[in-house]
């Protein structure tokens, strides 16, 4: 059983659209626990190595042999504009960073996903005492991903990130680790070295088995995301560009990627500039991508956001107000929650930054609704073929709205007879999934193509499922026409 989400393009046939509007999914806030936890240099007591998280680029893993959820974050354990500066002061001047500054690596951990511990890990000297929980210094955006198809034992953990040392020295390296806290020595890469001052996000694709990075770079003063892959982890290709933005207001500041359903599905922090007088100037969203060859990603109605930040402004605004970088999901208990460190104040400014998460309902990142309300709406699917008796569609139905369902040969065509719109039937089922039954067996069809016709009203439409397969030639990565 294959799904189709609405959100590519390449499910939906255009000419027979009419009245319809994609719109992205919000993430429901944790409220009650969030934010789980805050940079902590001036708590009591102080944790000194914590005096700036700034963008965080979080990495939540779930390993199921410990039994227990893993955080990666990037913080400024050496800073001395943030150090010399009280919280009093910075709200007086603006953020000035020296080239001294120095990017660490931090760790925590919770048994719920909801109750972080930072531990004492004994493994890098701070000010004379190893009492803290940082993995590793001069270890800047690094990304980190449980594999769980490595047969080597001391390599279920992985590491990518960009060496920087202090005055601009700065290499990409790769790391490897058991028990996702005892790392070995950092293994430079052996070609290529990208600026990469941004999350470099690694997983491994479980189309073709290569590992594939994603990072950032940029190209005429502009920010672009860009992948790289290999097939050993230590050997990486040159990087290429996967998806930008539009102008300084829009572009692509970071963007960790995850598998879905066919699918490759990025999550990208978009770094607004160019306009100091804009509400949203130095601020970062969180936006929604895709891509079906993980080469060329697009974005899901990108005037829009998955995460609306929290009110307010810095020094004083809600914890989320002003900059959000996330984690690719977890799911738990059937929703995907997203962790992401959150600012309270301007990219390039001081702020304060912590730990928070929000969840999606599993299958719903985009819906199709009416652009005018009062109106009938209609979406058609490109062609597919029904190669078995499972068809569902998963969608929301107010009380006082309608959906109908058919199946005509083509957009323009005719509906197959005893699948036009008075011959289907509706069975709700479990999560909004409702199962389609026409008048008619669907193997009757045979190999004829089958685009599926939705009339509805007050209605939201966010994906096709069951027994059927895109058969469109314009379906897919990039196509050579005759």
């Amino acid at each position: 059983m294959n799904k189709y989400f609405v959100f590519d393009t390449g499910v939906l046939s255009p000419q027979g659209m009419d009245n319809v509007k994609l719109h992205l999914c919000k993430m429901q806030k944790d409220i009650e626990h969030n934010p789980m936890f805050t940079e902590e240099f001036f708590a009591n007591p102080p944790k000194k190595w914590e005096v700036r998280y700034d963008n965080g680029y979080p990495n939540v893993i779930y390993d199921p042999k410990y039994q227990i959820y893993r955080l990666y974050y990037t913080l400024c354990s050496y800073d001395d504009d943030s150090a010399s500066a009280s919280e009093k002061e910075r709200v007086k001047r603006a953020y000035r960073p020296k080239r001294n500054r120095i990017i660490s690596l931090g760790y925590a951990e919770s048994r719920d996903g909801v109750h972080w511990e930072k531990p004492k890990l004994g493994l890098v000297e701070f000010e004379g005492s190893t009492d803290n929980n940082l993995l590793f210094r001069y270890a800047h955006g690094t990304g980190i991903f449980l594999d769980e198809e490595e047969k080597d034992p001391q390599k279920r953990y992985k590491l990518v990130t960009k060496v920087e040392y202090p005055g601009g020295y700065a290499y990409m390296a790769v790391n490897f680790s058991e028990d996702g806290v005892h790392f070995g020595p950092m293994r430079p890469w052996p070609r290529y070295n990208p600026p990469a001052d941004s999350h470099n996000f690694p997983l491994r694709d479980k189309k073709d088995g290569k590992f594939k990075l994603f990072t950032r770079t940029w190209m005429n003063g502009m920010r672009i995301e860009v992948m790289s892959e290999s097939t050993d982890f230590i050997n990486w290709s040159e990087p290429v560009e996967v998806l930008r933005g539009e102008g300084f207001s829009d572009q692509i500041y970071s963007m960790p990627v995850f598998q879905y359903e066919g699918l490759y599905i990025g999550l990208p922090s978009v770094f607004h500039e160019g306009d100091r007088s804009a509400p949203d100037f130095d601020t970062v969203d969180l936006g929604l991508a895709y891509s079906t060859d993980c080469l060329h990603f697009n974005r899901v109605a990108k005037a829009e956001y998955l995460l609306d930040r929290g009110a307010g402004h810095y020094p004083d605004g809600e914890f989320d107000c002003g900059c959000i970088y996330a984690a690719a999901p977890v799911e738990i208990d059937g929703k995907l929650y997203i962790y992401y460190m959150g600012g309270n104040g301007q990219h390039t400014n001081f702020r304060r930054t912590s730990f928070g998460r929000g969840y999606l309902e599993k299958d719903k990142f985009a819906y199709y609704e009416a652009a005018n309300g009062e109106k009938e709406s209609v979406l058609a699917t490109a062609n597919f073929h029904i190669y078995g008796e499972q068809l569902r569609l998963l969608c929301d139905l107010e009380a006082d709205g309608f959906l109908e369902a058919a199946i005509f040969d083509r957009w323009n065509g005719k509906a197959y007879e005893g699948f036009d719109y008075g011959d289907c039937r509706m069975e709700r089922g479990e999560e909004g999934w409702i199962t389609l039954r026409f008048a008619r067996d669907y193997l009757c069809l045979g190999t004829e193509p089958a685009c599926i016709k939705l009339r509805f009203k007050k209605a939201r439409i966010y994906a096709l499922g069951g027994d059927l397969e895109n058969i469109s030639k314009s379906y897919g990565p990039i196509v050579a026409w005759p």
